[in-house]
């Protein structure tokens, strides 16, 4: 099964979602996602879904509880890069993507992490 690479910058780590989602990734990267922050004790999550044109309602429960699960082990969520079709998908199914902090682009999600840790 393909895996989503997490990269660590600092007391951060950074997801570029590249591929399509389909549930299985969604599941392992959750899992492998709050492994690393514990592993890293990372701080800070930066989740780039720039590269997807259509969140349905797993993907979007997923993005919110993975959210929820790093704000559990001490770390921010910050989702970057939303495509306005898939902002006005998450409001039509009612998905508040609760915990979860957005920002247009990666700059200013990680300016959005740093000013939250100070």
């Amino acid at each position: 099964m393909d895996r989503i690479p997490i990269l660590r910058m600092g007391d951060c780590l950074i997801v570029a979602i590249q591929v399509d989602m389909h549930d299985r990734l969604a599941l392992a990267l959750q899992d492998d996602l709050t492994a690393r922050i514990v592993k890293d004790k990372a701080k800070g999550v930066l989740i780039d879904i720039s590269a997807l044109d259509i969140v349905d309602s797993f993907i979007g429960r997923m993005i919110s509880n993975t959210a929820a699960m790093a704000t559990v082990l001490d770390a921010q969520t910050v989702v970057v890069g939303m495509q306005p079709s898939v902002a006005i998908t998450l409001v039509e199914l009612g998905l508040t993507l609760t915990g979860v902090r957005t920002a247009l682009n990666v700059e200013r999600g990680m300016a959005l992490l740093k000013q939250r840790q100070r």
